[in-house]
């Protein structure tokens, strides 16, 4: 046995050794600014001690993250890329999508659920005075009573960003304007240069702006109020809203077909980092919750578990393929 156990460790030895020296990409699917790219450099500052190899972010964008999701699934699947992927890249762009670059289940091997979210509704605060909305329900019955009227920007079709603001147009009977962005940094700008009137995107992105008086916080996607928008309503305080409970999360994934010993030495990297207060902290003003798996295995358990429910979100929002 103990002859046996030596032989192994020597085979395994020049695996590691292979995955020290190499550099490490992290694919990020959105531009640099937002609260995605944010993540993906403080995950990379984290790995780099830990795994005792450089890493390096790469910014692919395009496709609501389908494009960088794509990157991943195409890499060498040898360890030597994982990307960030978000649950509508993999589970809302199917059913979107009249045709998909690859196919999340058979192509791309999760690693690890690494945060949680929502989506934060806001509105230009000079428009919210003119138009005298004080609550989403008021924006709602604007809406309502001018149909198309409401610019509305997302951060590109497909996202989690405008699979809420669909599913809020569907649940309260109302038609906005959609305006898509490529990612948070262009919407946000978009709405505070008055192109649209409000924006849904993940919280980073707009906080800031609420808290300068520029932008008003309207509704999170949530079934409950956001325990660090303590102020902020929730979908579930809007009668028409209340079964939506929409909350977006980013999986560590890699190519499928990458060697099992590499998927758990990410795992371990992964879950030491994601434990970490440190790390817990710094995603606080990017207004993520940390959520780590409870091994790979769970982590490929909890897509199969969310995919019907994003598959009835889809349904109810209106969305249909393009």
């Amino acid at each position: 046995m103990k002859r046996r156990g030596l032989i192994l460790a020597g085979l395994a030895a020049p695996s590691l050794a292979q995955a020290q020296r190499r550099t490490l990409r992290v694919i990020v699917p959105f531009p640099p600014g937002g609260a995605v790219d944010s993540l993906g450099r403080i995950l990379a500052d984290r790995l780099t001690p830990i795994l005792e190899q450089s890493v390096i972010v790469e910014n692919r964008v395009g496709a609501g993250g389908v494009v960088g999701a794509d990157t991943v699934a195409k890499s060498t699947p040898d360890g030597s890329t994982i990307g960030i992927v978000g649950a509508a890249s993999i589970l809302a762009a199917p059913l979107l999508q009249a045709s998909m670059p690859f196919d999340a289940m058979r192509d791309l091997l999760p690693v690890t659920q690494i945060t949680d979210a929502a989506v934060l509704c806001v509105v230009n605060a000079e428009t919210a005075r003119r138009e005298n909305w004080r609550s989403l329900s008021e924006m709602l019955a604007t809406a309502r009573a001018r149909p198309g009227a409401i610019r509305m920007g997302t951060t590109g079709v497909a996202t989690v960003s405008h699979l809420a603001l669909s599913a809020m147009a569907s649940g309260a009977g109302v038609e906005f304007l959609h305006v898509p962005y490529r990612g948070g940094a262009e919407a946000v700008q978009a709405v505070l240069a008055g192109e649209v009137d409000g924006v849904c995107d993940l919280p980073p992105t707009l906080t800031p702006q609420v808290a300068a008086g520029r932008l008003l916080a309207l509704s999170v996607s949530s079934r409950a109020r956001l325990q660090f928008l303590p102020d902020v309503p929730s979908f579930g305080e809007v009668p028409a809203l209340s079964r939506f409970d929409i909350r977006s999360w980013n999986m560590i994934m890699l190519a499928a077909g990458t060697p099992e010993a590499e998927r758990q030495r990410l795992f371990a990297a992964l879950t030491r980092i994601g434990r970490d207060d440190a790390f817990r902290a710094a995603l606080r003003p990017l207004s993520y919750d940390a959520v780590v798996s409870d091994s790979p295995e769970a982590a490929q358990g909890f897509i199969a578990e969310e995919a019907p429910r994003w598959r009835e979100l889809v349904r109810l929002s209106g969305a249909r393929v393009h």
